[in-house]
């Protein structure tokens, strides 16, 4: 299976935000430490949020962080939102649907992907901090003041 560059920003911004550990990061930051468009980003970010893994704190001080500790968000979730791995093809209008044995074998495949996941967590994605930190870079002052 392939996942998508929505999974992909998602699992990078989960990333981003479980380094700086509770303290708020921006879009901004996060598009520039990754490379990636902000206007793509902020879509992500729109849907993680409202999907619970994020928090979004609007003001003049305002940011994202994580809604919850990196331990207790489960990457099984956040793919089968994501991904939406119920569909994987459209059998809608298919003249074979009623008795095609595709669907069944698909959905055991899913499953399969998706449970190597539920074994991990954002925390799991985390563990080499440091190294992390250092390729990302991009605010080198932030992640300093809160290195453990």
């Amino acid at each position: 299976m392939r996942l998508t560059k929505y999974t992909d920003y998602g699992i990078r911004v989960l990333i981003h935000l479980g380094l700086i550990e509770g303290e708020l990061g921006s879009i901004r930051e996060i598009a520039a430490a990754f490379d990636i468009s902000q206007d793509h980003l902020k879509k992500v970010v729109n849907d993680l949020s409202g999907a619970g893994f994020i928090e979004s704190v609007r003001g003049r001080n305002g940011g994202i962080r994580l809604a919850r500790p990196p331990e207790q968000i489960n990457l099984g979730s956040v793919l089968r939102h994501t991904e939406g791995l119920d569909e994987l093809i459209e059998c809608a209008g298919c003249p074979i649907a009623p008795a095609c044995g595709v669907p069944p074998v698909l959905a055991e495949a899913s499953a399969a992907f998706a449970a190597v996941f539920d074994k991990y967590t954002v925390a799991d994605l985390i563990v080499r901090k440091p190294e992390l930190r250092r390729f990302l870079g991009a605010d080198q002052v932030r992640f300093n003041a809160c290195s453990k």
